[in-house]
């Protein structure tokens, strides 16, 4: 079986792009071997040279984190790269990768290689008991304070009671060799267990865990405490240096002798006269009274901040008389602050940090340059002097503030901790003040080392402290303020940045982390927060050679999640400790539940598709306790009956869950885990219900139950945790107690939907007595778990409903749990709704597919006689398409996102009308469409399914049939286009896509008039149906990325010598109508007709024989109008070939017509002088030259509709002249035919012009384009050149340019830039100069290319305006009714022409494959916002056009064929220029 794969999409900087709203990636446990597969779209930013470093190794070689294994990453333009990494084993793994960044166009290839970000992601440990997996969601822990568990050879039993509660895993507090204070996390020797506990030393530890896992099922985890070592360690004595002390630390000396001073006061207090017991505040502010003067005063801190005035003085005075003091100019006119702050800038010295007395200083010869510079020649010494300690005095002056800040906040501390210890209520209340209990707690253990006293730092933590930071380093000064609440009995490790700063210390520990993983299955972190980032990441990688699996566990107090992250990635921790006890109310304790319970029942999260899974984002894991060891119990914050419920609520939770021994006990209070000695108990609390709670918790765990709904009512909360391919799952009804108020609140009745149900147990927490302490023995409250009436469960199966009703009596501390299960959603219709579609669609072809994915309301209605539309969703409007790809549109989003609040899904949720209409309109079109009907057939199928499951759980299912449906349907699609497109990127393939989507069957039109064939619509949903669907340039445009590139030759070929038989005038038309009133003005539209003509020989097998197809033609040669139905229509037939020569003759002696039906009946805008047609060759130059200030007749056609603003009638872009692009197409098609003619294809060799008088070759006529285009259309970027061309100075606007008209009719309209000339660059680029080309292309890149398409004139102009809204009927000409169609907005299917030459052009001087691979990129990026687009737009398309920047246009077409057929242009350009197969 081939192994699972889980894609993990890059963007084009290499950073990852998970599904899902997490920031964490964490793969699953790998029982199994699977791939992580990097997806690298194409020829990305990181593409050239570019390298994949992971450090996941390969193979069994050992993990290493600073050691990368190189991928190199392979270009394709087409489809993704692939990286492939095999994940066998858990850890936490790390990924980056290097290449050669892109630089700014035409700049030179970089040889720099650019290194992204680092990025991580972790795989989760594996644990099993007899081969049995156990997931992390299955785990539930019992903390224990090993201290507190008595002799070892009474543990046997006590682990009996634990497993006896259902636990499977035990968290044991460091089993270390204790500290003096007796403290588990004050550690005296890491390399030995408790000697006191375990005599044998690690034979009992082997004995321990053997034990625990074979003959209870037990799975073990220790703390590790990394931090700090007790403060008697005997090690410490031999290696100080391990610790922070004034040697390793200097700048901690003034916080040291602050401690220093605060312990001798603190001994004095008696013979000062002070308080030793501390009664009320007037005491405790009669000792801060004398310790401002006996502490502060008396260690004259100020000395360690600021400048020794007299000694710096002094040597100044000296160096001033000095013969080797320069002077030092100071700036002039500077004010006696700007001197001091010059003074300081430039002699001060040691400022850096903290460290002996009057550290800081200036430089004596440098301070003395500068007065030289200020001060008489020949000034005595006393007036050096002042002026010196003047500045000093006055540099000091910021000093003495930071100071006085800092004792005040001395102050400030002081007085809160002792307040804290001897009179706060919530404090220990300690007592005297005695040598054993200091006023204050101690920031040094003092220890002896070579008969010298040395004064290591204590540990301990701080307030809302930056975990960042150190804060024993010179970075922080938290000794000295006092801000750190310490531990007296733990010394603070110094690790420093590298083994080599503390050799011994990572040594040391190293050994014990070892020894550690060597044992136990899983670390908790102590003080994860305050570890040293690549401290933790150098003892976990040690821990992880030992033992792979290793579970990691941390309380983290960042108060942040971006710090979380950090931690979570860097140290690869698999699960964050979260507590239900710190929840503050009900409402608190449902947010904490529905947080860490998994995903909302129905979630749209899953893939059933195929092997392939998108790698999910998530949120950290939870190891959420009812009670951890270090907080208050239920008993003190809430009341003792509330142990029960919450309790059961955490055990519904999707995570692993845990609880300290003695919360199932109903110890009274948080115990003191230094000072306390007694012995556990068990035999009181919740007894065997806990282990009902965590069987079921492991069950569920184990099936993968991931599926949580929480719902919050009052001091109720219930919670229905549910096996989402099962079916199965459990409902708790939680009544809590969180005081001791008497609750008369009753739930009302509960419904489950589709659900079965049956009460398991009811029960409720009863305090029987008070607390009654025991001096041996730790005991809790005395308590009774009662049995309960059990709640009323009715099934009514005439509404598929499950009701249950609690008992009168459901006191608060109460539970009932019920066992759940929907016949409906077994797994077995999961994996049926999903199967059986690819068989289903195999018969449908590329017409069938159009109707079952897209037809927007539009197409629909014209199918139906106007009877059905689109479907309406509520809340949310109309789908965009009817078929399932208007369906799949918003379900993308919503499965990526897991939105069940979506209004399709809430729709869904009430009712099943969305499955009818989707069976229903497929089976309404199989009549016409047949091969449909095994999909209808198929969809009875599913669907009736799924009809019975319960209405929360529908949109998943129908979210799941339409998927399959829809992605048999693409993948069919796909096989259907000739080309093997299956290994394309998704984007590629969504451009293809757009080839079905406009190409159909409808009613109202065709490619004839009697005679009904698929055709092609311009865009939609505005040119859908009737006779504004096909059009003759967009057609042109489109037939060769929309039909050739996918291999629709059929297809192209019908509409080829559909739109030939309508030849008249030697036109093709504009709006073909099916050929029944085909209207002939637009001038480009035959000059596109040709091209594709060429395209169609070039690219499709045997092309070159649709030249002797016979073609009917529409209207007789005299160009008499006829009607379709009149006998004379079609009733001759020409040959393709002689059809072109017609064009070509007719184009040679000048076309000159009328309009038929010319007026308001046919163009209720155009004044009458538009309606008159006029083309024709000049032959000084060989341009066709055509239209008029009246007419539109190339693709920028937007006539004027304001009668307000006074524009109708008034072209936005009359574009009269010889159009760059016409010329263009024009030159291709000569040289085409010469070519032709030269093979004995093309019999004719020439035309004549008007009247016959003159006969000209097309080589000539080819020629006298070539010899003139440059000259005609290039604006030089130098003027000194204008001679060499033809060009009017006064109307140059921007040079380096091609001109978009030669002689229209407003000559300044000749010299605008506008995207067209790109379309004579791709289609004829012998015209262009390549330099001159190269060069127009780098402007029109710099100032008219958008993010999507192109902008239609250039911001310069003073015409230039990018919003189009036809709606504005506006007073302004040049906007009103959108008469700014192409004057400014940015048109989409330009930019697959830009692109084109753009790549040809490019190439051109590009000699090597990496210089070539360069181009792609650059194109790439170019397409960036084309993917963006195609992805998030609903229309699955790309747009007609945009606004300025790609702002989104409410007017534009939302998919538009062009806009798609010139993409697949471009990507078929690249296929040939680098013979791609």
């Amino acid at each position: 079986m081939a192994p699972q794969i889980y894609r993990l999409p890059l963007s084009d900087v290499g950073a990852p792009i998970p599904v899902g709203s997490g920031t964490f990636i964490s793969l699953p446990c790998p029982y199994e071997t699977y791939i992580l597969r990097f997806e690298i779209s194409s020829v990305s930013l990181v593409s050239r040279g570019g390298t994949l470093w992971c450090n996941v190794p390969p193979g069994n070689i050992e993990f290493d984190r600073e050691k990368f294994y190189a991928h190199k990453i392979c270009p394709e333009f087409h489809a993704s790269c692939h990286i492939d990494i095999t994940i066998s084993k858990p850890g936490a793994f790390a990924f980056y990768l290097t290449y050669f960044p892109v630089n700014t166009f035409l700049a030179p290839l970089s040889t720099t290689k650019s290194v992204s970000a680092r990025y991580h992601f972790t795989v989760a440990p594996r644990f099993s008991f007899d081969t049995e997996p156990l997931p992390l969601d299955a785990l539930s822990i019992q903390s224990v304070v090993s201290k507190w568990l008595g002799p070892f050879d009474t543990w046997d039993d006590k682990l009996r009671k634990i497993k006896s509660k259902g636990y499977n895993m035990v968290h044991f507090t460091p089993l270390q060799y204790r500290g003096e204070s007796n403290s588990p996390y004050s550690i005296y020797d890491q390399l030995a267990f408790d000697p006191e506990i375990f005599k044998n030393g690690e034979e009992d530890i082997i004995k321990l865990v053997d034990n625990m896992h074979n003959n209870h099922r037990l799975l073990s985890m220790t703390d590790v405490v990394w931090n700090h070592t007790a403060n008697n360690s005997t090690w410490l004595r031999d290696h100080p240096e391990a610790g922070y002390s004034v040697k390793t630390a200097p700048h901690l000396q003034a916080a040291y002798e602050l401690d220093d001073a605060l312990l001798a006061f603190s001994r004095s207090l008696r013979s000062l006269g002070l308080p030793t017991n501390l009664a009320t505040v007037d005491d405790l502010l009669q000792i801060m009274d004398g310790i401002k003067i006996h502490v502060l005063g008396a260690v004259r801190l100020w000395e360690f901040y600021v400048i020794d005035v007299k000694s710096v003085t002094e040597k100044v005075v000296e160096a001033f008389y000095s013969p080797d003091t320069r002077v030092t100019p100071a700036p002039d006119d500077l004010s006696f602050d700007d001197l001091c702050t010059y003074v300081k800038d430039r002699t001060a010295r040691r400022f850096n940090r903290l460290g002996e007395r009057f550290r800081k200083t200036l430089d004596p010869p440098a301070f003395a340059g500068i007065l030289k510079s200020i001060l008489p020649m020949d000034v005595d010494e006393e007036r050096v002097r002042a002026e010196a300690i003047k500045i000093i005095d006055e540099i000091n002056l910021a000093l003495y503030r930071e100071y006085d800040d800092d004792a005040g906040e001395i102050l400030e501390q002081l007085y809160n901790r002792i307040k804290y210890i001897r009179l706060d209520d919530n404090g220990p209340k300690a007592g005297e003040i005695t040598a054993r209990s200091p006023l204050a707690d101690t920031y040094f253990t003092r220890i002896q080392h070579n008969g010298e006293t040395i004064g290591l730092a204590n540990n301990g933590w701080i307030w809302n402290g930056n975990p960042m930071v150190d804060f024993a380093s010179a970075n922080s000064k938290a000794y000295l303020r006092r801000e750190v609440i310490a531990w007296g009995d733990c010394v603070k490790m110094r690790y420093g940045r590298s083994p080599e700063d503390s050799p011994y210390l990572w040594d040391h520990m190293r050994k014990y982390t070892e020894l550690c993983a060597k044992y136990f299955r899983a670390f908790r972190i102590d003080n994860c927060h305050s570890t040293p980032l690549h401290v933790g990441e150098y003892l976990l990688d040690c821990a992880r050679k030992v033992r792979p699996d290793l579970y990691v566990v941390a309380e983290l107090f960042t108060g942040s999640e971006d710090m979380d992250k950090l931690f979570v990635e860097r140290l690869g921790i698999n699960s964050l400790i979260r507590e239900a006890m710190q929840a503050w109310s009900v409402s608190e304790l449902s947010r904490l539940v529905h947080r860490h319970g998994g995903y909302p029942v129905g979630s749209l999260t899953e893939s059933h598709l195929s092997t392939d899974q998108l790698v999910r984002s998530s949120q950290v894991h939870a190891l959420f306790m009812d009670c951890t060891h270090d907080n208050e119990t239920p008993a003190q914050k809430r009341t003792v009956e509330d142990t029960l419920p919450n309790a059961a609520l955490v055990a519904m939770c999707a995570c692993a869950t845990g609880s300290v021994l003695g919360y199932d006990e109903c110890y009274p209070h948080l115990l003191d885990i230094v000072n306390e000695k007694r012995l556990y108990t068990f035999d009181n609390g919740l007894g065997q219900i806990k282990k009902v709670l965590n069987d079921v918790h492991e069950n569920t765990g184990k099936l993968g139950a991931e599926e949580m709904h929480v719902h919050h009512e009052g001091n109720y909360i219930t919670v229905h945790r549910v096996n989402q391919r099962r079916g199965k799952g459990w409902f708790l009804i939680a009544h809590t107690k969180f005081d001791d108020g008497h609750s008369d609140q009753k739930l009302g009745p509960v419904i489950l939907q589709g659900t079965f149900a049956k009460s398991m147990l009811s029960s409720g927490l009863v305090k029987k007595a008070e607390y009654k302490n025991s001096d041996t023995f730790l005991t809790g409250i005395p308590v009774e778990v009662v049995d309960l009436q059990p709640p009323t469960v009715t099934f009514d199966s005439t509404r598929n409903q499950t009701e249950i009703v609690l008992p009168d009596h459901f006191p608060p501390g109460s539970i009932t749990l019920i066992r759940t299960w929907i016949p409906s959603a077994e797994e077995s219709v999961d994996d049926f709704v999903v199967s059986g579609a690819v068989d289903a669609v195999q018969g449908l072809d590329l017409i069938d597919l159009n109707v079952v994915l897209f037809r927007c309301d539009g197409e629909e209605r014209d199918s139906s006689n106007g009877r059905d539309g689109v479907y309406v969703v509520p809340n949310f409007g109309p789908l965009v398409y009817a078929g399932l790809q208007g369906f799949m549109s918003p379900f993308m989003t919503i499965i990526a996102t897991n939105d069940l609040a979506h209004p399709l899904c809430e729709h869904l949720r009430q009712g099943q009308w969305a499955l009818d209409y989707v069976r229903n309109r497929l089976d309404k079109y199989s009549g016409k469409f047949p091969n449909i009907q095994l999909l209808v057939a198929w969809f009875d199928s599913r669907f009736n399914a799924i009809r019975k499951v319960p209405s929360f759980l529908l949109p998943r299912y129908f979210a799941m049939v339409l998927q399959t449906a829809y992605e048999a349907c693409r993948a069919r699609a796909i096989e259907l286009l000739r080309g093997d497109f299956s290994a394309s990127h998704l984007y590629f393939q969504s451009l293809l896509m757009c080839s079905v989507q406009m190409v159909g069957l409808v009613n109202s039109t065709s490619l004839y008039p009697a005679k009904q064939v698929q055709c092609m619509a311009a865009g939609l949903p505005h040119f859908s149906h009737d006779f504004m669907r096909c059009w003759g340039r967009d057609v042109f445009i489109s037939l060769r990325g929309l039909l050739i590139v996918p291999g629709r030759f059929d297809e192209a070929k019908l509409h080829i010598l559909a739109f030939a038989s309508t030849l008249k005038h030697g036109m093709i038309p504009n709006l073909l109508d099916a050929g029944r009133r085909p209207r002939y003005n637009s001038r480009d539209s035959v000059w596109w007709f040709l091209q594709t003509i060429q395209e169609y020989m070039n690219l499709v097998p045997d092309g070159g024989m649709i030249l002797h197809e016979p073609v009917k033609r529409r209207f007789p040669l005299d160009d008499t109008y006829v009607e379709h139905d009149d006998p004379i229509a079609y009733s001759y037939s020409t040959s393709l070939l002689d059809l072109i020569q017609e064009i070509l003759q007719r184009h040679a002696e000048g076309l000159h017509f009328r309009e038929h039906n010319a007026g308001v009946q046919l163009d209720m805008q155009m004044k009458d002088e538009g309606f008159n047609i006029d083309v024709a060759v000049d032959w000084e130059t060989g341009l066709i030259f055509g239209g008029n200030q009246w007419n539109c007749g190339t693709w920028m056609d937007k006539m004027g509709e304001s009668e307000r603003a006074g524009n109708k009638g008034h072209p936005g872009t009359p574009r009269d002249g010889a159009a760059i692009e016409i010329s263009g197409l024009l030159k291709s098609t000569l040289r085409w035919i010469n070519k032709l003619h030269e093979q004995g294809i093309y019999p004719y060799d020439s035309v004549t012009t008007a009247g016959g008088t003159k006969n000209v070759k097309f080589k000539d006529w080819e020629a006298l384009i070539q010899a003139n285009f440059e000259r005609c259309y290039y604006v030089p970027l130098d003027p000194a050149n204008d001679n060499q061309f033809v060009i009017n100075k006064a109307c140059v606007n921007r040079r380096g340019i091609y001109k978009d008209l030669f002689r229209s009719g407003k000559e300044y309209e000749d010299y605008e830039l506008r995207p067209n000339f790109a379309v004579a660059m791709t289609v004829a680029p012998e015209l262009f100069d390549p330099e001159k080309a190269i060069g127009a292309i780098a402007i029109a890149d710099a100032t008219i290319r958008g993010p999507i398409g192109m902008a239609t004139l250039d911001p310069s102009d003073l015409n230039y305006r990018p919003y189009y809204i036809n709606s504005e009927d506006s007073t302004d000409f040049k906007t009103a009714k959108g008469r700014n169609y192409h004057q400014g907005p940015e048109w989409a299917w330009c930019t697959g022409y830009f692109l084109r030459a753009f790549l040809y052009f490019d190439l051109l001087r590009k000699a090597t494959d990496i210089e070539r691979l360069e181009t792609l990129q650059q194109i790439h990026l170019r397409l960036q916002g084309h993917r963006r687009w195609i992805d998030d737009s609903p229309w699955a398309g790309i747009a007609e056009l945009t606004n300025k920047n790609g702002e989104l246009c409410n007017d534009s077409s939302p998919t538009q064929a062009w806009s798609a057929a010139t993409l697949l242009d471009l990507y078929k350009d690249i296929q040939l220029a680098f013979s791609l197969d």
